[in-house]
């Protein structure tokens, strides 16, 4: 059974940075496009970042263009998020999503989803 496990949050003081793993399991994705979003409480879950299989293209949200870096090991089926220059409006849930069309990803309409990593940023 394929699956995404998400970890590395937790809290962090604003201006910090954190690094989220996302490993994947059940097959390979080393095809798939992986992308990460976001779930503050009360809002709508949101894209934050995504990247194609090969690892050649990335797409960021303006929010977090410049700041977020995502990568994948695709020997170790794992994909990163780096996040740098933490601000307490980055504080929420993240998930991670995997599927074959990058656009369907980017999207959030991909069916393979993780449980979530929760990541608090204090000001």
């Amino acid at each position: 059974q394929e699956q995404l496990a998400e970890s590395g949050g937790g809290l962090v003081q604003a201006g910090g940075s954190l690094r989220l793993s996302c490993a994947a399991s059940g097959r390979t994705f080393s095809r798939d496009a992986m992308g990460w979003f976001r779930q503050a409480p009360g809002k709508e879950r949101e894209f934050a970042a995504a990247i194609t299989w090969g690892g050649t293209t990335t797409y960021y949200a303006d929010s977090v263009k410049g700041r977020f870096t995502i990568s994948r090991d695709n020997a170790k089926n794992v994909v990163y998020l780096q996040m740098n220059s933490l601000k307490p409006e980055d504080a929420g849930v993240y998930y991670c999503t995997a599927g074959r069309d990058i656009d369907y990803v980017r999207r959030g309409l991909s069916h393979t989803w993780g449980q979530g990593t929760q990541v608090t940023v204090s000001s």
